[in-house]
């Protein structure tokens, strides 16, 4: 990822996000200054604080996606909160703190999957060994050498119809390992959290997971023999230390709905709380030290992704402190027929391309005319003005209504349909209605 420039990180957003190209080389710009700050010795490194981001603009046009499709890109962490899902300390609901836990523990599901990715292959063939231990039995001492060789043949025999598939169906008993939740939970007066411990560690280490003994598939069996494999080969220490480093340094957090938390200028009621949240998302924007059950976790380099439409407040409106704390500030503006026909036909995972996988598979030809998705985005577009605007959300209904009964009908049916201007058309008045 060293080597990944600004230009390449809008030229990959540009395959999924039509439009918003403010805001794409903003964020584009702030990821490459995490990257260049990694190259820089620790003692400066350390003073480099992220360039948090708000992106104010109406639902439904790219915000999201935007943050959520870099995350990927970079193989970050990535956690989504709604601001209004927390409140300040001493009221009832969300503790802000939770925001770095539930980052910490997405970071270390990300992590587990590429270590379980990595000794797959150790897993499968200690897995397939598994089998063949139930399938055919181990390998007795007491037994002879020609009856030593007879078991070994026997076993390879099972061995290439285990491969050619021949006994998924075939029931065997596997022994796995019966676990409970890995952490506690307790009420307290901000809801239900977290405890700052690892109570299945605890468990762990006074006495051994119990073992039960489940009857299934061959097939079955062999997923479950894999994860348990894998599993024991993992370093969970290790593990846990790489998931809270990409946390402290390559974490993304989407703080969605800011707007919302905007004190209205009275001073009872739940704009009280309004404020406290912000002021209880200060330190953690700014930076500071949660305990978490893996540990501490600093908060002071991961990236804040801001988002709001900022209809009847702006972002001038927050705490100065936190403000400060957002220097970079972009404006994404409204779709109109055109950005949705872009939408309906550009991007690499575009609707139109959604639909046509899923009806094919009940062996429906599904084609888009060009004069039809034209008359779909002009549909859009007017639903939008006559309603609440939800923007290219508004592209999922009119889709959904569209293809209703042939996506009904298309188990018994099949077949190939047409989406031209005459099948839109003659669709609109229901839809709009």
């Amino acid at each position: 990822m060293d080597e990944l420039t600004p230009r390449q990180v809008v030229a990959y957003l540009d395959r999924y996000i039509v439009g918003q190209a403010a805001a794409k080389r903003a964020i584009a710009v702030a990821l490459r200054n995490r990257i260049r700050r990694q190259c820089l010795p620790e003692e400066v490194a350390r003073d480099i604080l992220p360039k948090n981001l708000i992106l104010a603009g109406p639902t439904g046009v790219g915000k999201t996606e935007i943050a959520r499709r870099v995350a990927d890109l970079v193989k970050a962490p990535f956690l989504k909160v709604e601001a209004t899902k927390f409140t300040e300390v001493g009221y009832f609901g969300r503790d802000v703190d939770t925001i770095a836990r539930d980052l910490v523990e997405t970071a270390v599901q990300l992590v587990r999957a590429e270590e379980m990715a990595r000794v797959a292959e150790k897993a499968k063939v200690s897995a397939e060994e598994r089998l063949l231990d139930v399938l055919v039995g181990g390998e007795p001492f007491a037994l002879d050498e020609e009856q030593r060789a007879e078991r070994r043949q026997r076993r390879e025999e099972a061995r290439a119809q285990l491969r050619a598939g021949k006994l998924e169906q075939e029931r065997v008993s596997v022994a796995l390992d019966e676990r409970s939740g890995s952490a506690m939970e307790v009420f307290s007066a901000m809801g239900v959290e977290q405890m700052g411990m690892d109570m299945q560690g605890i468990f762990d280490r006074v006495a051994p997971p119990r073992t039960i003994t489940r009857t299934m598939s061959v097939a079955r069996a062999r997923t479950a023999l894999e994860q348990k494999e894998g599993e024991a080969l993992l370093d969970r220490d290790s593990l846990v230390r790489e998931a809270i480093r990409r946390a402290e340094e390559t974490g993304i957090v989407f703080l969605d709905e800011l707007d919302k938390v905007v004190g209205t200028g009275t001073t009872h009621g739940p704009d009280v709380s309004r404020g406290g949240v912000q002021r209880d998302l200060l330190p953690l924007v700014e930076g500071c030290t949660i305990s978490t059950r893996y540990g501490p976790v600093k908060t002071g380099h991961v990236l804040f992704i801001a988002a709001g439409a900022f209809h009847a407040a702006r972002p001038e409106d927050l705490m100065p402190e936190l403000q400060g704390r957002f220097p970079l500030r972009v404006s994404l503006h409204a779709l109109d027929a055109d950005h949705f026909l872009r939408i309906l036909s550009e991007p690499e995972n575009a609707l139109t391309r959604q639909y046509q996988a899923l009806l094919q598979g009940d062996g429906v030809d599904l084609s888009f005319q060009p004069e039809g998705l034209e008359e779909i985005a002009a549909l859009a577009r007017q639903l939008n003005q006559k309603g609440s605007d939800i923007g290219a959300r508004r592209l999922h209904m009119v889709l959904e209504r569209l293809l209703e009964e042939v996506a009904f009908e298309a188990p018994e049916k099949g077949g190939r349909v047409v989406v031209d201007a005459p099948y839109v058309l003659r669709r609109a008045q229901s839809i709009a209605s």
